[in-house]
């Protein structure tokens, strides 16, 4: 039940997460200690901050680094009152903060699904005041009270195309020099920040990050859920360490908004999982992602999915091509049969700058058009999906001149272009109208269920359509419309299964992954460069909805073969190759490695992710990524071999000391590779490179 109610000090939480408030001398409300239950460590008051940071015009901008509540804003907002509620299987604490001067009201909402040991918070402004107000920035989560820098290892993933989830590891004193702060009676304004720009939001890296703590145990691992741009800041407070998520802000992002009075604005979500080392950590984030995520069948089901483009036909799809593929991969166990990009190229000159009017060729399909093509997949048991590449509209195409320009993304009443395309504005009723009425014939009237919805361009910093303060506030307000139109799309066709793409991960983001049931982990054509990111993938999108490339080619040798094939097995498996052009043999080991992926399909969709071998490096020779069932003895293990010694041990320390039965899953020959376990680890054979293990791990007793 409900409750309002105003104290000094409060408490709450769940089984897995107590978090204590305390009002501060100056009147503002401090999360001064979160963690688990158990854990007995006191209490710091004198490093807590105030729940929300925020800049705004005329009341001091800050400096770079962390801009705090009183320090940036001049005035503070002050503890009010909160409420606590349960909804739904979460905890939730809303708590009201208030400035007299301004009559800035922001109202803080807390929440957390009982059990998981993840925070989530973003923060609601309302001005009840007489002036408008222009604010520069505002955060969505701010903690202290975290250990002192020399303590903590940062984690930070690069995301690049063709080389997404690339983690790497330092020190947090690396970034935020140690000044002596007794001696100078000032913390360092030294922070180490990082920042997403433009229509990509992980672009460069991913919007999250993790703290480790030497010696000490313990993890944090988060995500800015945010569409466009956004900002995560570490650094130094009173002897010890803070963590500011934000949105979109003025100085990074070209964001402003104007609240007149009796308006509101609402940040994006920041979340914050903890655990005892970084494993436990993001499995939190993992089960937090699961209960945020849009509800669907896909999520439970997970069908096969083959997708013609990757080293396959690379967007130039016809009738005569189509025809042999989806009988051999309907052979293969594929259950959905996706034809990529070019299904609508009629023009010599290319499709690129042309796209947008999404109609299918008459000169590929010439004869039943794609009708006929669509017809063949269903009539062999699969479900036939399209790439679409919604938000864009080609320079050439007769849409560009059919919709108003206010239809598209514009700066100072100018339409953009980006490398030969506008960008649609999904908050202009016409630019929805035209992609519904656009899906709507292609999934209700042509039969459609699978869709591949890609995104090639970037727009940074924004549009500035009218209303629009600045740029940046225009790109988020396009962003947070175009998750309202998906949501609206599945709600009109909720069998409908949609893969999130931006060029692979380029827009592998919470917000988006809330919604989306895959998300392409990269456009990488490399078999011996994709285990990395297969390995790393589930550390941003859980296994299930991390679309993972396997593209047998009948130019591969075997172990190649099982290889790319065996790197996708703990993910969702998207087949591509010119599995029509195999023999016999290689043909069994693709059905094989489908058999294997459908008997661990139902253990995939719950399980947590782990990494015996540390987090994967791009050059590594050595990969391994394991998920275990929870409440289950069994775990999965991926072992990738693609150089150094023949054999290695990998400690699985959950179940260190227990009697394990290992056995290889994939590939089904002896020769390829075996497992034993010793009692407190796994020694693993891989003779030949590149070679890739599945493994099952079976605690007997």
């Amino acid at each position: 039940m409900a409750s309002n109610q105003r104290q000094d000090e409060f408490t709450w939480g769940h089984q897995a997460l107590r978090a204590e408030f305390a009002v501060a001398a100056d009147g503002t409300l401090r999360l001064v200690r979160l963690g688990r239950p158990e854990d007995d460590r006191p209490a710091a008051p004198h490093s807590a901050l105030p729940l929300v940071e925020l800049t705004a015009l005329g009341h001091g901008s800050g400096w770079s680094g962390p801009r705090f509540t009183g320090t940036a804003f001049g005035a503070r907002l002050a503890y009010r009152t909160h409420r606590t509620e349960r909804r739904d299987g979460w905890e939730w604490l809303t708590v009201e903060l208030h400035n007299p001067d301004t009559g800035l009201t922001a109202s803080v909402e807390l929440t957390s699904p009982a059990g998981v040991s993840v925070l989530r918070s973003r923060v609601r402004l309302r001005n009840e005041g007489r002036e408008p107000l222009v604010v520069q920035s505002v955060s969505s989560l701010l903690l202290g009270g975290l250990p002192a820098p020399d303590t903590l290892d940062v984690h930070r993933a690069r995301n690049d195309w063709l080389a997404e989830c690339r983690w790497y590891t330092e020190p947090l004193r690396a970034a935020v020099a140690d000044i002596h702060v007794d001696a100078h009676q000032h913390d360092s304004r030294a922070a180490l920040a990082l920042t997403g720009r433009g229509s990509w939001p992980t672009d460069g890296h991913l919007a999250m990050g993790a703290l480790t703590e030497r010696g000490g145990g313990r993890a944090w691992a988060w995500q800015v859920e945010s569409p466009a741009g956004w900002r995560w800041d570490l650094g130094e407070h009173a002897h010890g360490s803070y963590l500011a998520l934000n949105g979109p802000t003025d100085a990074e992002h070209q964001w402003r908004v104007r609240l007149a009075p009796g308006e509101e604005f609402t940040t994006v979500y920041g979340a914050l999982a903890f655990g005892t080392g970084l494993d436990a950590a993001i499995g939190a984030l993992t089960s937090y992602r699961r209960a945020v995520r849009r509800p669907h069948p896909d999520h439970t089901a997970l069908p096969v999915v083959f997708n013609d483009y990757m080293n396959t036909l690379m967007g130039d799809p016809t009738t005569a091509k189509l025809l042999p593929l989806i009988d051999a991969a309907a052979d293969a166990g594929a259950e959905y049969f996706c034809i990529d990009s070019g299904w609508y190229d009629d023009d010599t000159r290319g499709w690129w700058d042309s796209v947008g009017a999404w109609q299918p060729s008459p000169r590929r399909f010439p004869d039943g058009g794609i009708q006929a093509v669509l017809d063949r997949i269903r009539e062999r048991g699969m479900v036939p999906g399209l790439w679409l590449e919604p938000e864009v509209v080609g320079v050439r195409s007769p849409v560009a001149a059919e919709l108003p320009d206010e239809a598209f993304f514009q700066r100072d009443g100018v339409r953009l272009a980006e490398q030969g395309r506008h960008q649609l504005d999904l908050r202009h009723p016409a630019a929805r109208a035209h992609l519904d009425k656009t899906v709507d014939r292609i999934v209700g009237d042509w039969g459609v269920g699978y869709l591949k919805l890609d995104y090639n361009i970037v727009v940074d910093p924004g549009t500035q359509a009218p209303g629009d303060l600045a740029p940046g506030a225009g790109l988020l307000g396009h962003a947070h419309a175009y998750l309202d139109w998906l949501s609206g799309l599945l709600d009109r066709h909720p069998g409908l299964v949609v893969e999130n793409c931006a060029s692979g991960g380029m827009r592998m983001d919470g917000a988006t992954l809330a919604v989306a049931q895959l998300q392409s982990t990269s456009d990488q054509q490399d078999p011996l460069r994709y285990p990395p990111i297969a390995a790393a993938a589930p550390t941003a999108v859980p296994p299930e909805q991390g679309a993972v490339w396997a593209y047998p080619q009948p130019g591969f040798d075997d172990d190649l073969i099982t290889t790319t094939l065996g790197g996708a097995l703990l993910g969702r498996i998207h087949l591509s190759g010119h599995l029509n052009r195999m023999s016999e043999h290689q043909l069994t080991l693709v059905r094989d490695a489908v058999t294997v992926y459908k008997s661990i399909r139902g253990d995939l969709a719950r399980a947590l992710p782990f990494w015996p071998l540390g987090l994967p490096g791009w050059t590594d020779e050595w990969l391994a990524l394991g998920l275990r069932v929870p409440g289950d003895r069994t775990a999965y293990l991926s072992v990738w071999r693609r150089g150094g010694p023949a054999e290695l041990r990998i400690p699985v320390r959950q179940l260190a000391g227990r009697t394990v039965r290992a056995d290889v899953l994939h590939p089904s020959s002896a020769a390829a590779g075996r497992a034993d376990w010793d009692g407190d680890g796994l020694t693993v054979s891989v003779p030949r490179t590149p070679g890739a293990l599945l493994i099952r791990l079976t605690q007997d007793g």
